[in-house]
């Protein structure tokens, strides 16, 4: 069967590939040959101004013609790499040998052709690119990605900033809020949770086979191998990676900062997971309606139905997402000794738990797109909701000293229906002062908000 997106094994290739384009040029196995190309270019370009009579610096156009490389890096390139793979079965050393292929008819790098991969360990090229696509992934997509629902999400509780609703603890009716405020405490989290992702520092090695830049010192002991590696790790692109230099590793990096940030994004997830199933909550209830979309079915055989699909959608990616970044946390920071495979196919996967997370983000703001307050239903649902107002009658009532306010309160309203005819009549009888009883007098479901809409509109 011929190769369509009906034929792909996983949704994020076949029915979703066209959500995820932004990633995958970073989180691809091409964007990681892209990142291998790059490794060995800034390291072999550093090199040559190591001072070494051996290899010379580079000629400006010898720099141009290796940075051009990086910079048009194509899928012909990419699947000429895997042409020598074929032969290797060793795809860092594919990179390798494709770059020092394109240094042909060019005797300047023809000659130092040798000082490709030098002294490095393939984890020192791997680490390094899973960090830069761990960039772009985040700095590009994923970040950008999670600041459209945050704005969305202040827009609205600005907006709806003095909508009094009422809240439900344990589903029960319980003290009112306004629709703003409710909004306004996701904002909060999740502004705080992308500032955590958006703050993990990328960190990165290139110190040979066991972490102790052996070759390197075999090579020329007397060279500073550890501020080279560092000065090429933190060297802002294109002539360095832009990254964090880590000093101490075995032979892979630790991968702690990547469970840090697999961590974070989880967390993340978990925060939208449950703000996706409020709304659907608030939609069931009938406190948002969702814009019509022409031709739009919502079930095979019931007509009127608008489900809420977007953020259905959002919830089972989200724990999807959530399912493989907690295995690469867990997993990523273990390794047999020095070195063994198991983080090399389990890496392969990151750009699959990033894409069900943006997936699900994007599916989360069409949602956010289509809701509509519906005020009617939030201020009838406060209206027959009167014994909310049992807990600040009973608090005047102890600012006051009158006996068991709690206690009487309780065997007034628990499970009895109220209505604004018996709380009223309650407060009428009691022994306060006239000022505080008008006040009670004029209170109403609606207007018991506290500081909900100033909250709200301070986000």
């Amino acid at each position: 069967m011929s190769t369509s997106a009906i034929s792909a094994l996983s949704p994020l290739d076949g029915r979703y590939a066209a959500k995820l384009a932004k990633l995958r040029p970073a989180m691809s196995e091409l964007g990681y040959m892209h990142r291998r190309v790059q490794v060995e270019v800034a390291w072999f370009i550093a090199l040559s101004d190591c001072g070494f009579a051996e290899f010379k610096p580079l000629s400006p156009g010898a720099r141009t013609y290796l940075l051009g490389l990086v910079k048009n890096f194509s899928l012909a390139d990419g699947l000429a790499i895997k042409e020598i793979e074929k032969t290797t079965n060793h795809d860092v050393k594919a990179v390798e040998y494709w770059l020092k292929g394109r240094f042909e008819a060019r005797p300047e790098l023809l000659a130092a052709q040798e000082f490709v991969h030098f002294g490095c360990t393939s984890e020192d090229i791997n680490n390094t690119s899973h960090a830069l696509q761990l960039k772009t992934g985040r700095d590009a997509v994923l970040l950008p990605a999670l600041d459209i629902i945050i704005s969305k999400l202040r827009d609205m509780a600005h907006t709806f900033a003095a909508v009094p609703m009422l809240s439900r603890t344990h589903g029960q009716t319980a003290s009112p809020t306004t629709v703003g405020k409710e909004v306004a405490n996701v904002v909060v989290r999740l502004s705080a949770a992308r500032e955590k992702i958006a703050s993990i520092p990328l960190m990165a090695k290139m110190n040979g086979a066991v972490g102790n830049y052996n070759a390197h010192l075999s090579a020329w002991p007397e060279h500073d191998w550890e501020a080279f590696s560092k000065k090429v790790i933190e060297t802002p692109e294109p002539l360095g990676l832009g990254l964090t230099f880590q000093p101490y590793s075995i032979q892979i990096e630790p991968h702690d900062y990547m469970a840090e940030l697999f961590d974070a994004v989880a967390r993340t997830n978990t925060i939208l997971i449950d703000w996706s199933r409020d709304v659907w909550g608030y939609v069931s209830l009938g406190y948002f309606k969702q814009k019509l979309k022409k031709g739009e079915v919502g079930s095979s055989t019931m007509p009127h139905k608008v489900n809420p699909i977007d953020f259905e959608n959002a919830e089972g990616n989200l724990g999807l997402a959530n399912a493989v970044l907690r295995h690469l946390s867990e997993k990523l920071p273990i390794s047999r000794f020095q070195r063994d495979l198991t983080d090399s196919t389990v890496l392969r996967n990151m750009g699959v738990a990033l894409g069900y997370a943006v997936l699900a983000y994007q599916s989360l703001a069409t949602g956010l797109g289509k809701l509509e307050i519906n005020e009617t239903a939030i201020a009838k649902d406060l209206d027959a909701s009167w014994e909310v107002l049992a807990e600040p009658i009973q608090t005047v009532m102890r600012r006051f000293g009158l006996p068991e306010p709690y206690e009487q309160l309780k065997e007034f309203t628990r499970g009895a229906p109220m209505t604004r005819e018996l709380m009223q009549g309650f407060i009428a009888r009691l022994a306060i002062p006239d000022a505080e009883k008008t006040r009670l007098l004029a209170m109403t479901p609606g207007s018991y908000t506290g500081l909900a809409a100033e909250l709200a509109r301070r986000v």
